[in-house]
């Protein structure tokens, strides 16, 4: 018998945000679990959140990436504990429940065209900027997948001029692909401290805006979305959404219609969206 309760994680580098809920839009008791170094430690106390709301009818995974579809694992993360876990299997075999898994900022991008700033559009790009930088894109209603998922964050980036030459990117793969030259981490490398303590005319920002805006400008050209949204704690500095829509402007040169670069609107676009993908899943 349906118990009309969907489960829904979202799977981070530092924290899981776990929540139940039947109203995408209303995710209840939102609950936040450290991410150890241990998965074996974190998913206990994932699974023992979800047996006390018991039964649920589906749950769904918005989790950090790369994710392997195949094998319904974390696939080459950074976070080398976590190095192909069988998530799925994990939380299929604890709970007994279907188990939908898609990547964070899919998810997040599913939230956004369903409820918020993504509503009403056909082609719709998500974007996150804070530990890691990711992206996920909505065409039509449908996540985009191809060999894998888009790994947006590690798309190839032009150098700043006035960027410190001894500064040679963040990203252990790439060094100076996107998440390299603009993360959270890369931020704090360069100048020494958070994006967040960065003051307001600090040259920091507009290096930032030149990184992001090309990584728009990329994907204006492949996925002409109508609208990008971008989200994540780098992005709290509500003025970088004005340095990026300008540093686009002028990186395309008139050359095709833009989309504007706007802030997300729901306070947690992720859970939103794997909540949607669970209601989804349960209904079918």
């Amino acid at each position: 018998m349906s118990s009309g309760l969907y489960g829904a994680i979202e799977a981070g580098g530092t924290k899981f945000l776990v929540a139940v809920g039947n109203d995408p839009t209303h995710p209840m008791d939102v609950r936040r679990i450290p991410t150890s170094n241990d998965p074996q430690e974190t998913m206990a106390a994932v699974t023992a959140y979800f047996q006390q709301h018991a039964p649920l009818d589906s749950l769904a995974v918005a989790s950090f990436g790369p994710v392997d579809f195949v094998r319904k694992a974390i696939g080459k993360t950074p976070k080398l504990a976590w190095q192909n876990f069988p998530i799925v299997d994990t939380l299929t075999g604890a709970l007994s429940v279907p188990v939908i898994l898609e990547t964070d900022v899919n998810a997040a991008a599913i939230g956004e065209s369903l409820y918020g700033a993504g509503r009403g559009v056909g082609t719709f790009v998500y974007i996150t900027v804070g530990t890691g930088i990711g992206g996920g894109a909505v065409i039509d209603g449908k996540t985009l997948h191809g060999l894998m998922h888009p790994e947006m964050g590690h798309l190839p980036v032009r150098r700043h001029p006035d960027d410190p030459l001894d500064f040679r990117g963040a990203c252990p793969f790439h060094g100076e692909c996107l998440e390299g030259m603009a993360s959270g981490p890369a931020m704090r490398a360069r100048w020494g401290q958070p994006a967040e303590t960065l003051p307001p005319g600090h040259p920091g920002w507009g290096i930032e805006a030149y990184y992001i805006a090309q990584a728009c400008l990329s994907l204006a050209c492949i996925l002409s979305p109508h609208r990008i949204v971008v989200g994540g704690g780098v992005f709290s500095n509500a003025a970088l959404y004005v340095l990026v829509n300008e540093e686009l402007a002028r990186l395309v040169n008139g050359y095709l219609p833009l989309p504007e670069v706007v802030p997300p609107d729901l306070p947690l676009p992720a859970l939103t969206g794997a909540l949607a993908m669970a209601g989804a899943a349960a209904r079918r």
